[in-house]
């Protein structure tokens, strides 16, 4: 790919990455090899997923989705969280070891769902949706490891930014790593960087508040 298309890329192109290409194949005669002279690149499946997400992310915008205002504050001291995640993944062990080592009388209902695919979707829709349902529920935590957008995908769809945006119980969205982000971060009344994170986030550590009473 020579520097005058290169210098229009958007990303840094990677050992391993999947990259759809354009361009054409031809010969250069000096080493007669056959190469194939690049154009275009873009990571597989990123163009037309970016262009949704922007998109979306546009249109919840302008709604008031994201507005500061309208977030709610996270209980100081929760006596029950629902956890919306998969219950196979590392993310609910992390959250779990995190919440019950900082505060044991804190209790937990793990809601499990798929977290991608198809149906995750209408699953975490419909967990947010069954949540708000119960009286004893004062946190929920949305959750899942760290993936491709492909794989976060879930968090990205209309229906669950509307069961975020709608929820009585306040939400952290703990999905992926640090640098990924999705639509139900943006909607959500706080974002926590990692699972663990939202684990440390959604309770105080009951040993600092014995010290402070003592």
């Amino acid at each position: 790919m020579f520097s005058s298309e290169a210098k229009n890329l958007g990303f840094m192109p990677r050992d391993g990455m999947k990259v759809v290409v354009k361009g054409y194949v031809s010969i250069y005669e000096r080493n007669s090899e056959y190469q194939l002279y690049v154009y275009e690149m873009e990571e597989e499946g990123f163009g037309d997923l970016y262009i949704k997400f922007e998109k979306l992310k546009k249109k919840l915008e302008s709604k008031g989705y994201f507005d500061i205002e309208k977030k709610k504050k996270l209980p100081f001291l929760p006596k029950k969280i629902g956890v919306v995640t998969s219950p196979t993944g590392a993310a609910v062990r992390d959250i779990i070891s995190i919440i019950t080592r900082r505060n044991r009388l804190v209790d937990i209902l793990i809601y499990p769902v798929l977290v991608q695919g198809e149906d995750a979707p209408y699953q975490i829709s419909r967990a947010i949706d069954d949540l708000n349902e119960r009286k004893d529920i004062d946190l929920i935590i949305i959750a899942r490891g760290g993936g491709s957008i492909e794989e976060l995908w879930a968090f990205n769809e209309e229906i669950v930014a509307e069961s975020i945006y709608k929820s009585k119980i306040p939400i952290i969205s703990a999905v992926g790593h640090e640098t990924d982000f999705t639509i139900a971060d943006f909607v959500a009344d706080l974002r926590a960087p990692t699972p663990s994170a939202a684990g440390e986030i959604s309770t105080p550590d009951l040993r600092d508040i014995i010290r402070e009473i003592d």
